[in-house]
């Protein structure tokens, strides 16, 4: 892998942004070998037209692109977007965080890494206090079951503690994929205390939650959210997953993006491309962020495109 220090420089008229959420994907296949697996049942269900799936308004042959990162540094440079997380493709790799680990060493100043591992596994606290002295590890990504109400028992299981505890010693991010299923999302209690009691750790929640957006007048973020605005260290990524599903469900993307922060604050929110899941080339994903803000204000437009997920994702953590 070939290393250049150099950070995206300006493109165009484009803002400046920060991409939350990247999943990279390497051509090369005999260094990084891919080991893919088949999602699991308990998945949160995935419409034609969401995350690559033929079929719904993008049509029967989406763009999905592998985004090596010899390409991503051309997208981000053509886009303006002078930083990454490189977020871990379990659907590829699984628990093997090789090529998201190498890329943020090559290009330390643009890429930082949020690895994923097995919340129940005795091996990841372990993992991940080498993740943060060996490599700079941004945050961790934990992984488990899910239950059929969509709750998630190895949340705050006395192993999964074990890794919060590491996390809260460095300030580490620990990022979650919860799915709102069931009025404002079963696992939200535990979130909430989880937060709490590890004030240090940043706790990041993909995809807004996926609220169900068709619910009333508020997208779904109503009264069973406003809970989650008052932990300070609770943040959340709005990424393509979120503008595929209002776009397959006639929901206007602009107007929930100005629900969320009205309730969170853009301080609490960022913008994530979801490249290597979602489907689109990388500009078309920078565009329909840009279009999603337009009821936001200048400094609402800053914090959301690029200063919050800066801000939040610190290699090695942010130890206080």
């Amino acid at each position: 892998m070939t290393q250049d220090k150099q950070a995206p420089s300006a493109a165009g008229n484009r803002p400046l942004l920060f991409d939350s959420h990247a999943h990279l994907v390497a051509d090369d296949q005999v260094r990084y070998p891919r080991n893919p697996m088949t999602r699991p049942s308990s998945a949160p269900p995935r419409p034609p037209g969401v995350i690559g799936k033929p079929g719904g308004k993008h049509g029967p042959n989406p763009i999905n692109e592998v985004p090596d990162v010899s390409r991503m540094l051309v997208w981000m440079k053509e886009e303006n977007v002078d930083g990454a997380v490189a977020v871990q493709k379990r659907m590829i790799y699984r628990y093997d965080n090789s090529y998201i680990l190498d890329s943020s060493d090559a290009y330390p100043e643009i890429f930082s890494a949020v690895v994923i591992l097995d919340a129940e596994d005795a091996a990841t606290p372990g993992l991940v206090r080498s993740y943060i002295e060996k490599n700079g590890l941004a945050g961790v990504r934990l992984f488990g079951s899910r239950e059929a109400d969509g709750s998630m028992p190895w949340l705050n299981s006395p192993q999964a503690l074990k890794t919060w505890e590491v996390a809260e010693e460095f300030g580490l991010v620990i990022d979650l994929e919860v799915l709102a299923v069931g009025g404002g999302g079963p696992s939200v209690p535990a979130i909430i205390e989880l937060a709490r009691r590890y004030p240090n750790v940043r706790i990041v929640l993909d995809h807004l939650l996926e609220p169900e957006a068709t619910e009333g007048e508020h997208f779904g973020l109503d009264e069973r959210f406003e809970k989650l605005a008052h932990e300070k260290n609770i943040f959340f990524k709005f990424t393509s997953i979120n503008l595929d599903e209002y776009r397959e469900a006639n929901v206007p993307a602009e107007k929930v993006l100005r629900r969320a922060v009205d309730m969170f604050g853009a301080d609490h929110i960022m913008w994530g491309s979801d490249i290597g899941t979602s489907s689109g080339t990388y500009k078309e994903m920078v565009q329909r962020m840009i279009d999603a803000s337009v009821l936001l204000n200048e400094a609402e437009k800053r914090a959301v495109w690029h200063d919050t997920g800066k801000r939040v994702f610190v290699k090695g953590g942010a130890r206080r």
